[in-house]
């Protein structure tokens, strides 16, 4: 690979990195909360494992803590079961 092309490659990751970092510390420690409410009072131990991923996923981050203005309903085979059981 051509050095031409190899070093905006690097530095285009360099920056994604940069970013990532950046924005998953505001979702670990503050963008969960709005995400799931059940984050709110979650362990600094938690926070800290969902710092990588949301880093790594910031755009998918961003996009959930802007867009979300309440947690996603489940909705699988076991809820719908449940839901049939429930008087």
């Amino acid at each position: 690979m051509p050095i031409e092309i190899a070093v905006p490659l690097v530095r285009a990751f360099e920056i994604y990195a940069l970013v990532g970092v950046l924005v998953g510390g505001l979702f670990a420690f503050r963008g969960a909360a709005r995400v799931d409410p059940d984050a709110a009072g979650a362990p600094l131990g938690f926070k800290l494992l969902i710092w990588p991923a949301a880093a790594a996923l910031w755009p998918w981050s961003v996009w959930r803590m802007v867009g979300s203005k309440q947690p996603p309903i489940q909705s699988d085979a076991h809820r719908r079961a449940a839901r049939e059981v429930a008087p």
